[in-house]
């Protein structure tokens, strides 16, 4: 089964309860999901990735959701296991004439000829996937006029597809190991190409005398992950000395790669179409470490092999991080908790959810509630991490766990965390 073109069948099967059940609790009587079948996570959630342009999938409570589909995409809509019905069987054109012209008219008229087909006439509908905001107002607008016993409502942190989301099925789950198997390949050829190059005046060098810079690493890397059936649409961050301590700094393309500074190496790719993503993070020095980068090191070691332990199902995210601030205040270092505007030391949380986004339920940084909780079935991210910008050190350790049916945590992919790479 190729990453691009997984059946969903199965998994539509498996998350029914969970989607029901929230549906009945939110009094959602349906759930409209729009655009295109690639980087579009709630529409993957249902199709899988599938190269569809656009197409609309409608699901009623208590009913399986069925597919609307252009009729030039029609294989790959069949693909998806669903059921499926031709957007050509409700005429744009003709309801391109009674609007006049205008298309946001005519496509909530055809709107209200599919919901009337399904029997859904009043009741509250949710809007999920990606549309211009400008034709998403402009078309549920006409529609709210032309079908007034309907609600449209829109969903953010209390989406009930985040929610559904939140926990991954075998297969799901299959598609993030294989992400991991992939990502932590590609960190071992990094770690190689870095320490196949030698050093001149404390820089890597290439055969040729001329430095290495950070951009040349990071097209390396996105030309190894597309070979291997991933994209990395959310970018790399391989970041060294000033920009590893700032957490988001990508890096700076035009920057060397100096010995003995700190490069925080964060790596968060998906399968090619926008399935499933995997993270991962490394701090590496070149040839050797400082004592200060040893000391931020093994804090930071200490730290996340501390929460390792302490994990286990029924944890909600606040509590998990205000432990790992404890933990980091102990040794020394500012955080969030203590102050929750620092720049210095732990600024961000421990993990968060991964799936179809890079950033999913549960989390624990301070968008995160007693709802976010540690259970069986999710999938997060583990890293502590501490900044200094004023001594040009940044350190972060991060691997993807797999929370099992036991509630402990399991690493989906190993990699070592060697902090300093060999260098001729």
């Amino acid at each position: 089964m190729s990453a691009s073109t997984f059946c969903r069948r199965d998994i539509i099967i498996d998350m029914k309860s969970d989607i029901e059940s929230l549906m009945q609790a939110q009094a959602i009587d349906a759930l409209l999901v729009t655009g295109p079948a690639m980087h579009n996570p709630p529409m993957v959630y249902f199709t899988g990735v599938a190269h569809m342009g656009h197409a609309d999938l409608i699901k009623l409570r208590g009913q399986a959701p069925v597919l609307f589909y252009n009729p030039i995409e029609r294989d790959e809509a069949a693909r998806t296991g669903l059921q499926t019905k031709s957007l050509d069987d409700y005429r744009l054109p003709e309801q391109l004439k009674q609007a006049n012209g205008d298309q946001a008219k005519a496509t909530a008229l055809r709107y209200q000829k599919i919901f009337a087909e399904l029997g859904l006439t009043s009741g509250r509908v949710a809007l999920y996937g990606q549309i211009d905001a400008g034709a998403a107002y402009a078309i549920f607008t006409a529609l709210q006029r032309t079908m007034p016993g309907l609600e449209f409502v829109g969903q953010t942190d209390d989406s009930l597809l985040l929610k559904a989301r939140a926990t991954k099925d075998e297969e799901e789950l299959e598609h993030i190991r294989r992400m991991g198997r992939i990502t932590t390949e590609v960190v071992g050829l990094t770690a190689d190409f870095l320490t196949s190059h030698r050093a001149k005046d404390g820089t890597l060098v290439k055969t040729d005398g001329d430095p290495l810079t950070i951009g040349e690493v990071k097209r390396r890397i996105a030309l190894w992950l597309a070979e291997r059936g991933a994209e990395n649409p959310e970018g790399i961050i391989f970041a060294i000395g000033y920009d590893a301590a700032v957490p988001h700094s990508s890096g700076t393309d035009t920057d060397l790669l100096r010995l003995g500074e700190t490069i925080v190496f964060d790596i968060y790719p998906c399968e090619a179409g926008g399935g499933y993503f995997y993270d991962l993070t490394r701090t590496w020095c070149l040839g050797y470490a400082s004592d200060e980068a040893y000391r931020l090191y093994e804090d930071v070691r200490s730290v996340y092999e501390q929460m390792l332990g302490e994990l286990k199902s029924g944890l909600q995210g606040p509590q998990i991080q205000k432990r790992t601030c404890e933990l980091f205040e102990t040794l020394g270092h500012p955080t969030v908790h203590s102050d929750p505007q620092t720049q210095r030391g732990y600024v961000h949380s421990l993990g968060h959810g991964v799936g179809l986004d890079i950033h999913e339920r549960p989390r624990y940084g301070r968008n995160a509630g007693p709802e976010d909780i540690l259970e069986p079935g999710v999938v997060v991210t583990h890293e502590p991490g501490l900044y200094y910008p004023e001594s040009k050190l940044g350190m972060r350790l991060e691997d993807t766990y797999w929370v099992r049916p036991d509630g402990s945590p399991e690493v989906l992919a190993e990699y070592s965390k060697d902090l300093v790479l060999p260098i001729k």
